[in-house]
C-alpha cells in the first residue's frame, strides 16, 4: 500500500518537474522567438571561467541601429571584448518646448539618458559617475544580471555617493525592449528625470528586420507655471507629458520610406499614468513585451496599444501609406500642455458681456472656454514666465490644436535619412473639403 505521505510525496515530486520545465519553457521562450532560427543558446549570458564569450554584436552587420527622436545613443569602446560605457549623473537645463524649460537630473547631459543598445550575449561594463547632489544608483530594469548588479540600494549595494564612479558588469541574456533608472529615493529622482531605454538586439537577426527602429519613452510631470522645476511629489496633476522628454510641437518627427518596416520601441516610467498610444493611418502588430521578442505566429494586429507603467511595448507595421501620421497618447489630457489644466468649466454658459465688465479690474482679461477649447490654439496672450500654451503647433491647414504626447509619422516616397521632410503635399482630390451645395442635392443631403 502507498502511504499518504509516499503519495504527498510523490505529487510533489511530479509537481516540482512540471513546474521547473514551466520554468524552462518560460525561459527557452524569452531567449528565442520561432523566427530567430535555432540558435544555441548555452553561451548567452554565462559567466563561469569555461563559457566561451560571444563576439561583440555590431551594429549594421548584426541589428539595426536604434533612431532615438530627439535623442543619442550611447557610443562605447571596446576593451578586449567587453562593451564599456560610461554614464554621468547630473543636474541638466532642459527644454521641453521653446518657451519652457527646466532644471532636471539627467544623464550625460540629457533626460531622458543616452539609449543603450546591445546584442544577446554581449559583455558589457558601465560606469556610473555621480555629479548629483545626492546618493544614487542604477538599476537595469527588467534585464537579468547578477544580483549583485541589480542596483537596489541597501539590498544589493551600497548607494554611489556624490563624486564617485561605480563599476557595474554584466552579460545581457535576453533580447527585448529594457530600461534603466535609479533605486534610490526613486520618487525623486525619477521625477526629476533619470531615466533611459535600454535596447538588447537577438543574436541572430529576425526573417523580416526592421528596416527602421525607434525608441521613445514616455513620461510625465507636474511643473508650475512660473517655475522650474518639477514638483517630485505629484500624484495626480500632471500638466506635462512627453515622448523623449519633449511636447508637441517640439516632438521630432519619425520618417520612413514607403514600403519599409518600422518598429516604435515604447518605455513608460511615468509616475502614475498607463498610455494607449494610438497610431493613424496603419495597423501595427505587437511585436514585443517588456518580457522579449513575441513569435510571429503569436503576433496580432492593433492600432492602439497600452504601454503600462514601468512596461515596455514594441510595435511594428509596413509603411505602406504615404502621408504625415499622428502617433499620441489617447488620454485626451495628454494631448495637452501647461495651460489646458485647472480651468473652470464654462461649456454652454452664457458670457456675452463678461469681458467688458471685468477688463477694468483686469487689463487684458478675455473670456474662454464656452466653446471648448480648440479655438484657443490660435490665440495670443500673456502668460506666467516658462509656460507654454496649452494647444498647438503649425499645420499645413492651420494650428495643429493638440499637444503633449503627440508626434507624427511622415511616410515618403524619397526618404534616405531621418530629418523632416516639410508638410506631406496630397494629391489632388485627396482633402477634406467643403461640400458643393450640388454635391448635397445629388447625394440627397439636408442639413438643417
Amino acid at each position: 500500500m502507498i502511504t499518504r505521505r509516499e503519495m504527498l510525496g510523490a505529487a510533489a515530486t511530479v509537481g516540482g518537474a512540471a513546474f521547473l520545465g514551466g520554468v524552462n519553457e518560460v525561459g527557452a521562450s524569452r531567449a528565442l522567438a520561432d523566427d530567430q532560427g535555432d540558435l544555441v543558446k548555452a553561451n548567452v549570458g554565462r559567466t563561469s571561467d569555461n563559457a566561451k564569450p560571444l563576439p561583440p554584436g555590431e551594429p549594421g552587420r548584426d541589428y539595426t541601429p536604434i533612431f532615438t527622436p530627439n535623442g543619442v545613443t550611447l557610443e562605447y569602446r571596446l576593451i578586449d571584448g567587453v562593451k564599456v560605457f560610461h554614464l554621468t549623473a547630473g543636474e541638466i537645463e532642459h527644454e521641453f518646448a521653446p518657451g519652457l524649460k527646466a532644471h532636471l537630473w539627467g544623464y550625460n547631459g540629457r533626460s531622458p539618458g543616452p539609449t543603450i543598445e546591445a546584442v544577446e550575449g554581449d559583455r558589457l561594463r558601465i560606469y556610473i559617475t555621480n555629479n548629483l547632489s545626492a546618493p544614487t544608483t542604477v538599476h537595469w530594469h527588467g534585464i537579468r544580471v547578477p544580483n549583485g548588479m541589480d542596483g537596489v540600494n541597501g539590498l544589493t549595494q551600497e548607494p554611489i555617493p556624490t563624486g564617485a564612479t561605480f563599476k557595474y558588469e554584466f552579460a545581457v541574456p535576453d533580447a527585448g525592449t529594457f530600461m534603466y533608472h535609479p533605486h534610490f529615493d526613486e520618487m525623486t529622482q525619477q521625477a526629476m528625470g533619470l531615466m533611459g531605454m535600454f535596447v538588447v538586439h537577438p543574436r541572430q537577426r529576425q526573417k523580416a528586420p526592421a528596416d527602421r527602429d525607434y525608441a521613445i519613452m514616455l513620461s510625465e510631470w507636474r511643473i508650475i507655471p512660473g517655475t522650474f522645476r518639477p514638483v517630485t511629489t505629484e500624484m495626480l496633476d500632471f500638466n506635462i507629458f512627453t515622448m523623449n522628454s519633449k511636447v508637441f510641437p517640439a516632438t521630432q518627427p519619425l520618417v520612413a520610406k514607403i514600403g519599409e518596416r518600422i518598429r516604435v520601441r515604447l518605455a513608460n516610467l511615468c509616475a502614475m499614468d498607463h498610455h494607449p498610444i494610438h497610431l493613424h493611418g496603419f495597423q501595427m502588430v505587437l511585436a514585443e513585451t517588456d518580457g522579449g521578442i513575441i513569435p510571429e505566429s503569436a503576433r496580432y494586429a492593433m492600432n492602439t496599444v497600452l504601454v503600462p507603467v514601468g512596461s515596455t511595448r514594441a510595435v511594428e507595421f509596413v509603411a505602406d501609406n504615404p502621408g504625415d501620421w499622428v502617433m499620441h497618447c489617447h488620454m485626451t489630457h495628454h494631448t495637452m500642455n501647461q495651460m489646458g489644466h485647472d480651468i473652470p468649466n464654462l461649456i454652454g454658459a452664457n458670457l456675452k458681456g463678461l469681458s467688458t465688465r471685468v477688463r477694468p479690474l483686469v487689463p487684458g482679461y478675455m473670456t474662454m472656454g464656452q466653446n471648448g477649447m480648440g479655438e484657443m490654439a490660435d490665440m495670443r496672450m500673456p502668460m506666467p514666465a516658462n509656460t507654454i500654451a496649452m494647444l498647438g503647433g503649425k499645420g499645413p491647414f492651420g494650428t495643429i490644436d493638440m499637444g503633449g504626447m503627440f508626434t507624427m509619422i511622415k511616410v515618403r516616397d524619397q526618404i534616405t535619412g531621418y530629418d523632416d521632410p516639410g508638410d506631406y503635399r496630397h494629391p489632388p482630390g485627396t482633402v477634406a473639403v467643403a461640400a458643393t451645395p450640388e454635391e448635397l442635392n445629388r447625394d440627397g443631403i439636408t442639413t438643417k
